[in-house]
């Protein structure tokens, strides 16, 4: 018998560069700031007046693994379901607040966790903020100043002839100095554009000018596909050099779908601890059995899967041997059957067509005695598992 650590290590994963220092604060329950660990948000679709509907999408987020969620505020209607979706929501809730000023109040009044300002569509905003920071003090609500490159004040648009960088930082600054002329400083800044250059430029020049906490996002980034693509070289280029401290990736897509892609973004950077990670051969001629089908199939049977388990899916013998032995579980295939490893140790070999029903089992099996040796050590770092 040999006992095999599994899972993430116990000493924290490297990253690539420390956070950025910014200041703290709290949205409801979750901290951001440096001290704190980078908040997966994103966006309900629903009609916030439909509070059950409303709340059944925040339950699935909250499933999913977001932090905070944001809820559009446009109506009455709008406002007066706000204090019963602030109280039973599981997670913070942020009141999403354009064009009319009266409703920055109704949200903080209902008890949200942040409020979202849009300075440039907001009417008379700069003039309202001595008593929109008040409020926001005395009820220990939070503000995220939202620059976006779609809504910029004209004023700027004219200086600056379109949505620049150095625009959309101009107006979130002169926010910021607005609010901490008040007295104020529990916020965050967004500055976002649908180009991925110019919004990483953006909150480069942000990052230089002060330690305001920063929320990342790519707005208006597309489908799936391409919004994935966009949002994750953008978010990857500022993370990697420590700046973000809380992140909504926007796609034209279920909000499920936006915190799975905001998760996965952080989790490959080691800024959250990796959950089910899937290591799979790409395109390749060398291939002896259908690894794409295994791969996909391994994945949706896994679906869910919160143990920090690295499972190898591969198909030939170059590369395949070697992966699958350096990961919790995995298999090298070839020749109509594939090898079954358990952290470096060949467990059984089994036909092609038991390879996906064998590694799932497995992989259940082994995120059960995970769990098992975290509820009977749970300062004893990584699981031990003994296999024959």
């Amino acid at each position: 018998m040999t006992s095999v650590k599994l899972g993430m290590p116990a000493a924290p994963p490297p990253v690539i560069t420390p956070r950025r220092k910014t200041r703290q604060f709290n949205v409801g329950s979750v901290g951001i700031g440096s001290n704190s660990p980078i908040s997966v948000q994103t966006m309900t679709t629903t009609k916030t007046y439909d509070i059950n509907a409303t709340l059944q999408q925040i339950a699935e987020v909250t499933a999913a693994g977001c932090d905070i969620v944001r809820i559009a505020c446009p109506t009455d209607k709008d406002a007066e379901a706000l204090p019963i979706i602030a109280m039973k929501s599981q997670i913070p809730v942020i009141a999403d607040i354009h064009f009319q000023p009266k409703y920055v109040f109704a949200a903080i009044e209902a008890g949200c966790g942040a409020v979202r300002v849009n300075p440039g569509n907001i009417r008379k905003f700069d003039d309202q903020v001595k008593e929109i920071a008040a409020a926001a003090k005395d009820h220990g609500t939070s503000i995220r100043i939202g620059v976006n490159g779609g809504s910029l004040h004209p004023k700027l648009l004219k200086k600056y002839g379109k949505a620049t960088p150095e625009a959309l930082v101009e107006s979130a600054i002169w926010e910021a100095s607005l609010f901490e002329e008040h007295g104020f400083h529990d916020f965050k800044i967004s500055v976002k554009h649908s180009d991925p250059v110019i919004m990483v430029r953006a909150y480069e020049l942000l990052a230089e000018s002060g330690d305001w906490p920063l929320h990342l996002g790519v707005t208006e980034a597309g489908p799936t596909f391409q919004g994935t693509i966009k949002s994750s070289v953008a978010f990857g280029s500022l993370l990697s050099r420590g700046i973000g401290d809380t992140i909504r990736v926007s796609l034209s897509a279920p909000p499920v779908e936006e915190v799975k892609v905001g998760n996965q973004i952080l989790e490959s950077l080691n800024l959250r601890p990796r959950k089910l990670d899937i290591v799979s051969c790409p395109s390749c001629g060398r291939a002896q059995v259908d690894v794409y089908t295994l791969a996909e199939k391994v994945t949706a049977g896994l679906e869910g899967m919160k143990a920090p388990l690295r499972v190898a899916v591969m198909g030939c013998v170059v590369n395949g041997p070697g992966e699958a032995r350096d990961a919790d579980l995995g298999v090298a295939s070839g020749n109509g059957k594939g090898q079954i490893f358990v952290k470096g140790e060949v467990i059984k070999t089994v036909p092609e067509d038991q390879i996906v029903e064998t590694l799932i089992e497995e992989a259940n099996r082994l995120a059960e005695q995970m769990d098992l040796d975290n509820d009977e050590n749970p300062t004893s770092g990584s699981p031990v598992v003994s296999v024959s």
